[in-house]
C-alpha cells in the first residue's frame, strides 16, 4: 500500500497536513508493507527537509500511490482518477459551492474520504481539529477583548509558534473583573478551556456565575443541557436534548445578562433552538460585548454572526439595532470573533494532533481488513458512485437542493 502526502494547492493556502514527518515514520516502522511519498510543497509548515531528514522520499509522483492524503479540499484539475483521496470535501451538508467537486470525483472514478466522517460504531469522530480550533479561539477571543476596549494589545495568533507560545502571552496580562462564558465540553470548548485554565482564571459554577458578583475575572463552561429547557416544563437532559431537539428552547439569555465576553464552542445541530436571537441581542439587558464564534455558524444559533472573519481581517462589529456590521470599536457594536479556519493559525500543532489521530485510527484499517468499519463509514464514493451511507447527495450532485457555506 503506497499513501501520497499532497501538496495542499486550496487558496487561501493552508500550510497543515494530515501526516508529518514523525508521523510517516510511524506507520512505516508499524506496517512494513506500507510506502510513503510526500508531494513537494513551499508552504507545508514541516518542509520537504523535514521530511528528508527522517529517510522520507519527497517526489513529485502522486500518480504512482495508491491513498492520496491532504487536508483541504483538491482542486478539479488536480484530481487523479482511480484513486483513492482522503480530505474535508465539504459536501455532506449540501454545501452548493462544492458540488462540481463532488461530482468530479464520481466522474474521475476516484473513492473519497471525508475526514468528517471518519467516526467510531457509536459516531464518534475519530479525527479532527477542534481542540486546536478552541484552543485559537480562546486566544483570538481573549485578543479581541483588548482590542474592543483599548485595555492591552497581544500579537496574532498566526505570528506564534505553537501553543506554548500563546500561553506565554496570555499570563502576561490582568485581564478586569469580567465574566467570561464558555458553551461546549467537546474537542472545541475543551480546547478553549485549557487556554483560560492556562491563564489561572477561576472557573465557577453556573448558579455563582449567575448569581454572583466577583473581584477577578471567572469563567463558567456550559453545555446543551444548562442553556436549552424542555418547552414542557419536564426536566430534560443532554441525551433527551440531542435525540429530541424540537422539544426544546433557549435558556441562554439568563447567561447572556450577566456576561461580558463570550466564546461558542458548542456543535450545533438541526433542529436545536438557537441561543439567542438578533431580537435578544437588541434587548437592554444583554450584556456580551464580545463573542468568540469559534463555531461559526452564519445567520445561525448565535445571532451576532452575520459573516465569517478572515485571519487577516478577524474582527467585525455588530449593531444589534440596525443588525449591520459596524466598527467593532464603536460603543454601540458587539466585537465579533468569527474566524472560520482557525487551526491554520497554529498549523504545526494542529498537525501533530491531527496526526497521532489519524495514525492511530485511519491507518490500521488499511491492514486489518478494515475490521472496525472505520473505512467502510468514512467512503463516501466508489466505482463511479455515492455510497448507500451519503445517497442522500445525489438530487445534490445531480444539481438539485444545496445549502450555502455555513
Amino acid at each position: 500500500m503506497k499513501f501520497g502526502i499532497i501538496r495542499e494547492r486550496k487558496n487561501p493556502p493552508d500550510r497543515r497536513v494530515v501526516l508529518t514527518p514523525d508521523a510517516c515514520v510511524k506507520v512505516l516502522t508499524k506496517f512494513k508493507e506500507a510506502e510513503i511519498i510526500v508531494e513537494p510543497s513551499p508552504i507545508r509548515v514541516f518542509s520537504d527537509k523535514e521530511y528528508e531528514a527522517k529517510g522520507l522520499q519527497v517526489a513529485a509522483e502522486m500518480e504512482k500511490c495508491d491513498v492520496l492524503i491532504g487536508v483541504k479540499e483538491v482542486p478539479i484539475d488536480h484530481l487523479i482518477p482511480n484513486k483513492q483521496y482522503f480530505f474535508f470535501s465539504h459536501t455532506i451538508k449540501k454545501q452548493h459551492y462544492n458540488r462540481n467537486l463532488l461530482k468530479a470525483v464520481l466522474d474521475k472514478n476516484i473513492e473519497l474520504y471525508d475526514h468528517e466522517v471518519i467516526t467510531n460504531s457509536k459516531r464518534q469522530r475519530l479525527v479532527a481539529f477542534g481542540r486546536y480550533a478552541g484552543i485559537v479561539g480562546a486566544y483570538n477571543g481573549i485578543r479581541t477583548y483588548g482590542l474592543k476596549f483599548d485595555l492591552y494589545q497581544l500579537p496574532k495568533a498566526e505570528t506564534l509558534a505553537d501553543q506554548q507560545a500563546l500561553i506565554s502571552e496570555l499570563i502576561k496580562l490582568k485581564l478586569p473583573n469580567i465574566k467570561i462564558l464558555l458553551t461546549g465540553r467537546g474537542r472545541v470548548g475543551n480546547g478553549a478551556k485549557e487556554m483560560l485554565d492556562a491563564m489561572d482564571i477561576k472557573k465557577v459554577n453556573v448558579s455563582d456565575y449567575l448569581t454572583e458578583t466577583f473581584q477577578e475575572p471567572v469563567y463558567c463552561q456550559i453545555d446543551a443541557s444548562e442553556y436549552n429547557r424542555r418547552k414542557d416544563g419536564v426536566r430534560g437532559n443532554k441525551a433527551d436534548f440531542f435525540a429530541h431537539p424540537e422539544e426544546y428552547k433557549s435558556n441562554f439569555f439568563r447567561f447572556a445578562e450577566v456576561t461580558d465576553f463570550y466564546i461558542a464552542g458548542h456543535f450545533y445541530g438541526d433542529g436545536a433552538p438557537y441561543l439567542f436571537t438578533r431580537e435578544d441581542a437588541r434587548h437592554p439587558n444583554f450584556g456580551i460585548k464580545v463573542v468568540a464564534d469559534v463555531s461559526c455558524d452564519i445567520n445561525g444559533p448565535v445571532a451576532t454572526t452575520i459573516r465569517p472573519s478572515t485571519i487577516a481581517e478577524p474582527i467585525y462589529g455588530y449593531d444589534p439595532i440596525t443588525e449591520s456590521e459596524i466598527d467593532f470599536k464603536d460603543p454601540k457594536a458587539i466585537a465579533v470573533m468569527a474566524v472560520d479556519n482557525l487551526p491554520c493559525e497554529l498549523p504545526r500543532d494542529a498537525s501533530v494532533g491531527f496526526g497521532d489521530a489519524f495514525v492511530k485510527n485511519v491507518i490500521p484499517a488499511f491492514f486489518n481488513g478494515d475490521k472496525d468499519g472505520v473505512l467502510e463509514r468514512a467512503r463516501m464514493t466508489k466505482n463511479g458512485k455515492l455510497t448507500k451511507r451519503y445517497s442522500y447527495l445525489q438530487g445534490y450532485v445531480d444539481g438539485g437542493t444545496a445549502i450555502s457555506r455555513r
